[in-house]
Formats: structure tokens, C-alpha cells, sequence
């Protein structure tokens, strides 16, 4: 297969590299802009989440940063943050066929990965794999990732619930008592890529304990899983050791949380992508 830009947005918590091109989305608070990029100073970034008491927002790439991405490209495949959380979708897949007009021969893939943060890593490498793929052609791509989506997961640990209380998201006054209660909520990404709540414990032992089940129930194998932490280190390293425990050939990769991922999860927050095949 003739080279394919790989091209994902800053939902995914990937650094850029010489095969890989992040666009970032902005994160306001409190009229401020954030852009999630590699240069965002996330202690000042949560420092200003926990002292904020409005709503804040999110904005995705336009179209013309999309279109800059794309630049100098025959082939590439465009992967997204969930078109239920973002626009991010919708303003690459309208960048897609501005570049295709514009530049005759050129085939581009959008695709809506209906997930954020370590699962969109684990389909990115999937991706990836296929792009180096002799025996797979371009068109067949845009198929055979529809296909793995299947099998990949999301598993989320929030910690805090302030910030979704401050968007509408759930009652300020069940954040307040899940914080003073230490509550954590175990939940993960719905078939139509929104945070869907699976159950509240106390304390982190029990969310691990809630976490490694649902693993359990999505069939996961011990294959590689990736582990987005927000500012909580120790605890990404603690299921780290767990996960271990069970499944000792798995290979783990923990990572840190960028700022679209930290707004919605928030501090102490864990995200885990895997898939079961």
C-alpha cells in the first residue's frame, strides 16, 4: 500500500509523532481558552477546573486545521473523537471532501471513533497496523475498522463529578454528596459515544474490583491495554499491578491525560482501552 497520513485529534491523549499528526480541540473555563495541545500547562489547566463555577466548553478543530493536517496527502485516514461528545466529526469529514475536490485522486477516511481517550489509541494502532498491511487495500480500511470497533472498550474511574455538574450532566447536588461520600463512578462509552454510568462505590479498591468484572464480562483476554491517568499516577500503576495479577502476558502502557479528557473525566480519573480479541 502507497503511504497514508495518519491524522487523530487531541481527544485520543496521543502525542505527535513523525506517522502521526494531532489536531488539537480547545477547552474554555471561565472565558479562557485552553489548547489541547503538547504545550497546555495542566496544573494551571485543573487548577482552573476545581476553582471554576460555570460551565465551561469545548471546541473542535475547524475545518481549516483539518485541512492543514491533510496537506501534501494521497492517502489518509482521519480518526475522531465521538461525534456525542464533539463536532470534531462533522468538521474533518466536511474537510474530507474539500480536499478531495480540491486535490483529484486523493482518497481520505473519516472515522467517528464513538469513543474518547485509550480507545481511540487502541483502534489508532489498529489502524496503523493495517496501513502497513501489504495485503490490505486503502478502500477495505474504512470496513475492516468498522468491523474491529466491535471489539474494542472503554472503562472509565471518575473521582469528581464537578465539572459535569457544572455542564448539565448530573445533579450538583449528587457531585457534592458523591465527593463528601467518596464516591467514585465506574461507567463507560455507550453505542452512541456518551459516558453511560454503570455503578457507584466507595473507594477506589472497590472500583477496581467493579472494573476488572466488567473487563471480565467484555471478554478481555490479555491483550494490550492502555491506561489514561489525570494527575493520579499511583492508581493507574495499582490496576496496572491487578490487571497483572489476572492476566500476566498483557502489556500495559499508562499514560497521562491531555485536556479534552481531563475536562470531562477530572482529576484522579482513570480511562482503560482495550479490546477482546
Amino acid at each position: 500500500m502507497e503511504e497514508v497520513k495518519l491524522i487523530i485529534d487531541s481527544g485520543a491523549n496521543e502525542k505527535a509523532s513523525e506517522n502521526l499528526t494531532v489536531v488539537p480541540l480547545t477547552v474554555t473555563i471561565a472565558g479562557k481558552d485552553f489548547l489541547d495541545n503538547e504545550d497546555l500547562n495542566m496544573e494551571e489547566f485543573l487548577t482552573s477546573m476545581e476553582e471554576n463555577t460555570e460551565e465551561g466548553r469545548t471546541s473542535c478543530p475547524s475545518i481549516d486545521e483539518w485541512l492543514k493536517a491533510l496537506e501534501g496527502s494521497k492517502r489518509a485516514v482521519m480518526l475522531t473523537i465521538t461525534s456525542g461528545l464533539s463536532g470534531s466529526f462533522s468538521s474533518a469529514y466536511q474537510a474530507k471532501q474539500i480536499y478531495e475536490k480540491d486535490n483529484p485522486g486523493s482518497k481520505v477516511i473519516v472515522v467517528d471513533s464513538r469513543t474518547a481517550g485509550p480507545e481511540i489509541s487502541v483502534i489508532q494502532r489498529e489502524i496503523k497496523r493495517l496501513v502497513e498491511d501489504k495485503s490490505v487495500r486503502f478502500v477495505d480500511i474504512d470496513q475492516k475498522i468498522s468491523e474491529y470497533k466491535t471489539h474494542t472498550h472503554l472503562l472509565v474511574i471518575l473521582q469528581s463529578l464537578h465539572n459535569l455538574a457544572l455542564n448539565g450532566r448530573v445533579n450538583i447536588a449528587v457531585a457534592k454528596m458523591a465527593k463528601m461520600l467518596n464516591i467514585d463512578v465506574v461507567g463507560t462509552a455507550s453505542e452512541e459515544g456518551k459516558l453511560e454510568p454503570i455503578s457507584k462505590v466507595r473507594g477506589m479498591k472497590r472500583a477496581f474490583k467493579e472494573l476488572l468484572k466488567l473487563m471480565d464480562e467484555r471478554k478481555y483476554k490479555g491483550g494490550p491495554v492502555i491506561i489514561d491517568q489525570c494527575n493520579n499516577e499511583k492508581d493507574a500503576n495499582s490496576l496496572k499491578e491487578k490487571i497483572l495479577a489476572l492476566y500476566p502476558q498483557a502489556e500495559i502502557v499508562i499514560r497521562p491525560m491531555r485536556g479534552l479528557c481531563a475536562f470531562y473525566a477530572e482529576e484522579g480519573s482513570l480511562m482503560v482501552g482495550f479490546d477482546d480479541l
